[in-house]
């Protein structure tokens, strides 16, 4: 196939782009991006994981659900390419709330697929997530593993993947898949108690409050800041050089434990630590790296912020916002005694 955009070498021309998911923290920063480079740019959120005030001004907002196909294909017309960032990305809660994150994750991306395909899309983008490869033998994680999730989630995502291989192959519309893992910044929903690590950590501390640990803390990540996931996104829906291929999306540098970030965090905030350890949560990757590789050959890709500098960012932004209540808004689906009593009986 030949692609109707540009080299990696050249400069792209201006596009008219579609962000689901819009009002959340990945899709308002990725926005930010490409209407900074002069491209349109429309979005559509139903504002479950996201803040109408992170929508940027200058993009055409669609307040609509991604499972209301007929909305989607309307919202889309002239269209050249789309970034699928929509979903209900948690990935503990999907043991307990299957039926939530799967509709929420797989059955959104079959619309939002559908959709751009009537509508003659170009390029298709999906965020799928670090949840794709499991556990692994080895690590850092690298594309050519064969992805085993152990997770709802998880699975979810690679049964997108999966999907938008299949229906783009046959219908001719050009896909990328990213796999970012851990994103923290400026913007990320603060007040779930259900995902985002970091940021309940600083919720928590910033309000007097010990974190709530699970397991040992000695689970290992890597942490990606939001403009070193932004700057290859941008460029994954342009270049000719990437169609077909998943790419991981984030450093493989400062991999820690829980433990250690707790500790990171509460050095910035000089804050006493003495978390509060409580049983594992099931079904949870203990050590998870991504390497960056593949990104570093295709798009450039290298690591600009370290992890302190981002998670001040977080501190800056949470102080300037406010500390909030943790919202319980999301149902569990499942309540058993391996859900965790932090979530049933509202510890945050």
């Amino acid at each position: 196939m030949i692609s109707p955009f540009t080299s990696s070498a050249s400069v792209p021309a201006k596009k008219t782009v579609f962000i689901t998911g819009v009002a959340g923290f990945l899709g308002s920063h990725l926005a930010d991006a490409l209407l900074k480079q002069g491209h349109r740019v429309l979005g559509c959120d139903n504002l479950i994981g996201g803040y109408m005030d992170n929508v940027p001004a200058g993009v055409e907002f669609f307040d609509l659900d991604c499972l209301d196909r007929s909305a989607m294909v309307v919202a889309m017309r002239g269209v050249d390419i789309v970034y699928h960032c929509a979903c209900t990305a948690h990935e503990g809660l999907s043991v307990f709330s299957p039926h939530l994150i799967t509709q929420n994750t797989f059955g959104i991306t079959t619309s939002v697929l559908s959709a751009a395909i009537v509508n003659k899309v170009q390029r298709f983008v999906f965020c799928s997530s670090i949840a794709r490869y499991g556990t692994q033998p080895v690590f850092p994680f690298t594309e050519e593993m064969t992805p085993q999730p152990q997770d709802p989630y998880g699975i979810a995502k690679y049964a997108c993947e999966l999907m938008i291989k299949e229906l783009c192959g046959v219908h001719g519309m050009e896909y990328v898949i990213a796999a970012p893992h851990n994103i923290i910044g400026p913007r990320q929903k603060y007040d779930d108690p259900y995902r985002n690590v970091a940021s309940i950590m600083i919720n928590l501390m910033l309000q007097g409050r010990q974190p709530i640990i699970y397991g040992d803390g000695e689970q290992k990540r890597c942490f990606s800041f939001i403009s070193d996931v932004i700057d290859p996104l941008v460029k994954m829906g342009t270049q000719s050089n990437v169609v077909g291929e998943v790419i991981n999306v984030g450093p493989d540098e400062e991999f820690i434990t829980v433990n250690q970030l707790a500790q990171e965090i509460a050095t910035l905030l000089k804050f006493d630590l003495k978390p509060i350890y409580m049983p594992d949560r099931p079904r949870e990757v203990r050590f998870a790296s991504s390497s960056a590789d593949k990104a570093r050959r295709l798009l450039g890709y290298r690591t600009s912020t370290s992890l302190q500098e981002g998670l001040q960012s977080i501190i800056d932004y949470v102080k300037t916002r406010g500390t909030k209540s943790f919202d319980y808004g999301l149902k569990i689906e499942i309540v058993s005694d391996k859900t965790p009593r932090a979530w049933k009986d509202r510890l945050f």
